[in-house]
C-alpha cells in the first residue's frame, strides 16, 4: 500500500534511527522493528501517525544504542560512523547535511544515549517537547534540561564557522589532487598546521589505532598510503557533504570524511572497516521530513 505512513515516512524513519545510532545496518534494523510494531497497531486509533512511527523508531533506536554502547567499548581502534552515498540534494538542506556529517555524528557518540535522542529529534527534527518526552520516557521538563545539556555540549565540539559545500568541494578537489598526484606541498597547502587524520579498520584492515597528527605527520602518512600499486582518489558526496572514496586495484578500499574550516582540512576520517563500506552502492534515503 502506497498510502500506508510507514511507506510514507520510511526514508524518514531511517533517518532519524541513523543520526541516533550512526550505523545503517543498525537503522536499517531499527526500521525493519518499527514495521512489526506499526503492522500490530489499530490504525484508527492513531491520530497522527508520523509522530506515532518516530516514537516507535525512537524507543527501538534507544534500545539499540544502549546495546550497541557498550559492544563499542570493546571496538579495536577508533569507532566512526558508518558512511552513506549521499545526492547533491542532501547538501541542498543544510541543517540536514550538517546533523549526518561524518563530525558531526562523531560529537555525538560523545553523548550518552538519551541525550543523543532528544538532541537528534529537538535539533535536527524540530520535534515538540512533548512528543520527545513520549518518545524517551521522561517528563517534558526532564526533556528540556536534557536538550540545553546536550545543545552545549555539541556546541563545544562542533566546527565553529559553518563551510558551504562549494567552498568544501573546492578544499576537497585540491587535497584528492594533492593525494594523487603526490604532491607534498600541495597536501600542507591544503592541511591546517593541527590537521588530525582518524582511521576505523576495525581490527579488519590495516588502520592506525591512534589519531595522527600535524600537517607534516599526515601528509608524510597519506602518500605513503598513496603509493600502494593501482591507487584511485576520487570525489563522492559522502553524509551530505563533498567526501571522497580511495579505491585499490578497482576496489573500493576507504572512504573520506573531511571537515574544513578557514579554506583547510583540519581532520580527516579515514574509514577502512569493510563492514562499513556497504553502503556506498547507492544514495541513501535521507530526509527530515
Amino acid at each position: 500500500m502506497t498510502d500506508d505512513p510507514y511507506v510514507t515516512h520510511r526514508s524518514l524513519l531511517f533517518t532519524v534511527a541513523y543520526e541516533m545510532l550512526g550505523s545503517a545496518a543498525d537503522a536499517e534494523d531499527v526500521v525493519q522493528e518499527t514495521w512489526l510494531r506499526w503492522a500490530d497497531v489499530d490504525r484508527a486509533e492513531v491520530r497522527d501517525p508520523r509522530a506515532y512511527l518516530v516514537r516507535i523508531v525512537t524507543r527501538q533506536a534507544l534500545n539499540r544504542l544502549r546495546t550497541v554502547t557498550r559492544r563499542r567499548e570493546d571496538y579495536v581502534g577508533a569507532w566512526l560512523p558508518e558512511p552513506l552515498l549521499t545526492s547533491p540534494d542532501v547538501a541542498a538542506d543544510v541543517e540536514l547535511a550538517e546533523s549526518v556529517s561524518i563530525a558531526m555524528l562523531t560529537v555525538l557518540e560523545t553523548l550518552g544515549p538519551s541525550e543523543r535522542a532528544v538532541f537528534v529529534l529537538r535539533e535536527v527534527f524540530d520535534t515538540p517537547y512533548e512528543e520527545i518526552a513520549a518518545a524517551v520516557g521522561k517528563s517534558p521538563a526532564a526533556v528540556r534540561q536534557i536538550a540545553h545539556r546536550a545543545r552545549d555540549h555539541v556546541a563545544a565540539r562542533r566546527p565553529r564557522v559553518p563551510v558551504s559545500s562549494n567552498e568544501q568541494r573546492e578544499v576537497v578537489d585540491r587535497f584528492l589532487a594533492a593525494v594523487r598526484h603526490g604532491d607534498l606541498q600541495g597536501l600542507l597547502d591544503v592541511l591546517a598546521p593541527d590537521v588530525v587524520i582518524v582511521a576505523d579498520g576495525g581490527g579488519l584492515v590495516a588502520a592506525a589505532r591512534r589519531p595522527i597528527e600535524g600537517a607534516e605527520r599526515v601528509a608524510g602518512f597519506l602518500l605513503l598510503a598513496a603509493r600502494t600499486v593501482d591507487f584511485q582518489a576520487t570525489a563522492i558526496w559522502l553524509n551530505g557533504s563533498p567526501g571522497g572514496r580511495i579505491d585499490i586495484a578497482g576496489a573500493l578500499d576507504t572512504a573520506v570524511g573531511v571537515s574544513v574550516e578557514g579554506g583547510r582540512i583540519t581532520r580527516i576520517y579515514a574509514i577502512r572497516n569493510p563492514h562499513k563500506l556497504a553502503r556506498l552502492g547507492g544514495e541513501a534515503p535521507l530526509t527530515r521530513t
